[in-house]
């Protein structure tokens, strides 16, 4: 029997070293890069923009696409894979509908709980000088 692979579109956001990450209300120790699942039909870029406008208030400027990510889905244990874009941002991020809290890290923080997609992947990428500031 196949598992069903959940799909993510997430964005990388840097700025002064340190990577934006977010936790939602149903889990608010669990830090993750803003993003969330496509509608039914929605493509990629669309999901981005639709999910940073609903969850910080703001646009991606310049998305680029960095890599396609497989990890553990942290809450839902499930395999899971994130399209992940690069991304500038003109305003200031503000948490809104389920978001429970934002941060800006290094990676090296330790009390913070890092969601398994961001510590293996992401964090290894912005530690490599792969992600580009905001």
């Amino acid at each position: 029997m196949t598992r069903e692979v959940l799909e993510v579109v997430a964005v990388a956001i840097v700025r002064e070293g340190r990577l934006l990450v977010v936790s939602k209300q149903a889990a608010p120790e669990v830090f993750y890069v803003p993003g969330g699942k496509p509608d039914p039909g929605e493509a990629p870029l669309e999901t981005l923009y639709r999910e940073l406008d609903e969850e910080l208030g703001v646009r991606p400027l310049e998305p680029r696409f960095l890599a396609d990510v497989e990890a553990v889905a942290a809450l839902e244990g499930v395999p899971m894979r994130m399209s992940l874009y690069g991304a500038r941002l003109a305003q200031v991020p503000r948490p809104a509908a389920e978001l429970a809290h934002l941060r800006w890290i290094t990676g090296h923080e330790d009390d913070i709980r890092i969601a398994p997609a961001v510590r293996d992947h992401v964090l290894p990428m912005l530690w490599q000088g792969r992600l580009t500031e905001s």
